[in-house]
């Protein structure tokens, strides 16, 4: 079985064929770098490149006006039609390369609505995405306006930052809501604690997402809740929403020993197994246990988990129980209470167990959310919380595979455990 601070293993990505771009000419290249002496004649905020790009969105924009009016330039326009171009306005852009400065065509009734760069906007190419990048590794607003104003000679206001960012959050919003699947094989529920300003002070709350593999084994998060305290309703409002966005079963929950959530599985989802997190029982049991024996004590509790079966396990806890029971009556009690949480995937082979045991696969994606969030200080609502971490998600998710590596022989033993369960 694998230990909690196993990396997971990713696969690689399908390859896909792109379509290549046409080659420019030799030629043509020639001419540019005609007078090239330095980097700066390249890339410099009067560079040939800026220059460049600059050219490229004035001609685009020309073409769009003439499809927009039905004649190219300098033609005449088609019978009866009022509508003519009427010049130009310059117009200064951001662009991953510096600012650059575009001849904006107009036309007499003011209709014409240009695609590449859209009237009221400042910035061109991805130039929003660049934001969202800094911000979500945990960037702040001053620190990302330090690093446009140094890497691309852009000056832009933390108005304009947080306008981007703020446009996040009907993206959550939508993310939140959106449609589920019908059936997951694995859900993980776990906390994750944020200081947030609320009010005069600041608090720390604790931040809810729930993991999800389907039955392909892709992991996905299904969303995220803020909430000060934990009880049975909380836990079914989460999973009740759950059931709202389209899931129908779930064949096995791992969470921590999270108050009252046992009570709400069983209310929302009455046939799924509830399985505690074997590492968080761990941890909790034995943190009154001094370090000097923490690994004896660990190593005996490692027979209990490590059983082949339910049995063979009652009979490694009564065996702790008489070699430390008297020294750490806690440790005993902890897991005699409660049992019924603990045992349930001792039940199933070994590919399942590895899956099931630990909620290690949400605890990998607490970790890269902290990276964001450790530089940030208090945040200063819910909403830039919920932001941050959805922003931090997405990161995340690029580099994910499957829930195993061995997932062919899991999905095996699923369908032979739950066959009746799982979707076609």
């Amino acid at each position: 079985m694998p230990n909690e601070n196993e990396s997971e293993k990713t696969m690689p990505l399908p390859s896909r064929t792109k379509k290549k771009a046409p080659k420019i000419p030799d030629e043509l290249v020639d001419q540019l770098l005609v007078g090239y002496e330095k980097p700066e004649d390249l890339c410099g905020p009067d560079g040939v490149m800026n220059q460049l790009i600059g050219r490229l969105i004035t001609r685009a924009m020309s073409a769009e006006m003439s499809h927009h009016l039905g004649y190219e330039r300098g033609d005449a326009a088609p019978a009866g039609q009022t509508d003519r171009r009427n010049g130009t306005s310059t117009k200064t852009v951001r662009s991953g390369s510096g600012e650059v400065e575009i001849e904006v065509p107009r036309d007499r009734d003011g209709t014409f609505e240009p695609a590449i760069v859209g009237k009221h906007e400042r910035h061109f190419n991805g130039f929003d995405d660049k934001i969202l990048s800094m911000y979500s590794r945990g960037m702040s607003t001053r620190d990302i306006r330090a690093h446009l104003q140094e890497i691309y000679r852009v000056d832009v206001s933390a108005e304009l930052i947080s306008h981007v960012t703020d446009a996040v959050v009907d993206e959550v919003k939508s993310w939140q809501s959106r449609p589920l699947e019908s059936v997951y094989l694995v859900v993980y529920l776990d906390a994750l604690m944020v200081s947030i300003r609320d009010g005069g002070s600041v608090r720390k709350k604790a931040v809810y997402s729930v993991v999800g593999v389907d039955s392909d084994g892709r992991k996905d998060v299904l969303g995220l809740w803020i909430q000060q305290t934990e009880g049975a309703k909380f836990w079914l409002s989460i999973l009740t929403e759950l059931r709202q966005r389209g899931v129908e079963d779930i064949l096995i929950l791992c969470a921590d020993g999270l108050k009252g959530i046992p009570e709400a599985v069983e209310a929302a989802f009455p046939k799924t197994i509830f399985q505690t997190c074997i590492v968080h029982m761990i941890r909790s049991s034995t943190r009154f246990v001094p370090w000097k024996e923490r690994k004896s004590v660990c190593d005996s509790l490692r027979t209990i988990y490590t059983a082949s079966s339910v049995e063979t396990a009652k009979d490694a806890l009564d065996a702790f129980e008489t070699r430390w029971g008297a020294r750490y009556p806690m440790v005993v009690s902890a897991w005699r209470t409660r049992w019924n949480e603990i045992i349930p995937f001792l039940a199933y082979p070994a590919e399942i167990r590895r899956i099931i045991y630990t909620t290690n696969a949400i605890e990998s994606l607490n970790r890269q959310i902290r990276k964001a969030i450790k530089t940030r200080g208090a945040l200063p609502d819910d909403n830039a919380a919920l932001k941050l971490i959805f922003l931090a998600i997405r990161n995340a998710q690029m580099t994910w595979g499957l829930a195993t590596a061995f997932w062919s022989l899991a999905k095996l033993q699923f369908a032979i455990h739950f066959n009746d369960r799982l979707p076609l």
